[in-house]
């Protein structure tokens, strides 16, 4: 296995190799705009393998797995904006800050990352120079430009979590993640309970925070706008064939969601 050196001397991408940002659909006429920032499992070609044989980067810990079909479909469905990251959050984790450990892990799950252990300061400035403000700015500035021509957004974010981690198996099939948002989240939650048969986790499996996200603080509440995060597991939607039902199951939650926002007192 080839593990390149912790301190970077070299880019971490070469010229030639893709933009962390694959954009899809941005003249798209819907208020949602998609967001799915552990779409790709891609490794620049200076960090070698990380160290990692290669079927780790099939697994969960590389990237959110099914994530990206569902989001390309669920984009076509809704004629929505979606912004996707190519590169593994194991080389950095475009939904956490830069300055948290979590943002090049050294262990994910159980699995020790080589590649990530003792990195210095400029180490993951490089890779968040690299990668991270790249897929970012173009979001910050696709929604600076909506709120410019008054555009309503609402910001919609899609992960997928495993079914056993750390040896436990989790229960839910999607959850709907939120904090500050209290009104477009829990109509969405509502709605799935109630028309579905799914085992739907509210705040589960995890919940979202300052310091735990990115996507869904920044540029959904720091600018309160409508925000939710699905997380669905990963073992409904692994195969592509899966990823209509659910984008179509997403599609009609979020417009069940927008419906009941607007029908709230107080909302214009």
């Amino acid at each position: 296995m080839a593990l390149a050196a912790s301190q970077q001397t070299h880019p971490i991408l070469a010229p030639d190799e893709p933009d962390p940002l694959e954009a899809f659909n941005l003249g798209g006429t819907s208020d949602f705009v998609l967001i799915c920032e552990h779409a790709g499992r891609r490794v620049p070609r200076s960090l070698g393998d990380m160290g990692l044989p290669q079927h780790e980067f099939d697994r969960h810990i590389a990237w959110d797995i099914g994530a990206r079909a569902v989001s390309l479909a669920l984009s076509a469905k809704l004629d929505a904006p979606l912004f996707m990251q190519r590169y593994s959050r194991l080389v950095c984790d475009c939904n956490r800050r830069p300055d948290v450990l979590a943002f090049a892990p050294e262990i994910s799950e159980a699995t020790k990352i080589p590649a990530n252990v003792g990195l210095s300061v400029s180490d993951r400035n490089a890779r968040a120079d690299a990668i991270f403000h790249p897929f970012h700015n173009a979001v910050t500035a696709f929604l600076d430009e909506r709120q410019r021509r008054g555009r309503t957004t609402l910001l919609t974010t899609i992960h997928s979590f495993t079914p056993v981690y750390l040896g436990k198996s989790r229960p839910w099939e999607i959850g709907v993640l939120f904090n500050r948002d209290k009104m477009l989240s829990p109509a969405i939650a509502e709605w799935l309970k109630t028309n579905t048969n799914y085992c739907v986790g509210v705040n589960e499996p995890y919940t979202v925070g300052d310091d735990t996200d990115y996507a869904i603080p920044v540029h959904g509440e720091k600018r309160g706008l409508p925000c939710v995060e699905f997380e669905v597991r990963h073992d409904l939607i692994a195969k592509d064939e899966n990823a209509d039902l659910w984008a179509d199951l997403l599609a009609r939650a979020l417009r069940a969601g927008q419906e009941a926002m607007i029908l709230l007192p107080g909302s214009s």
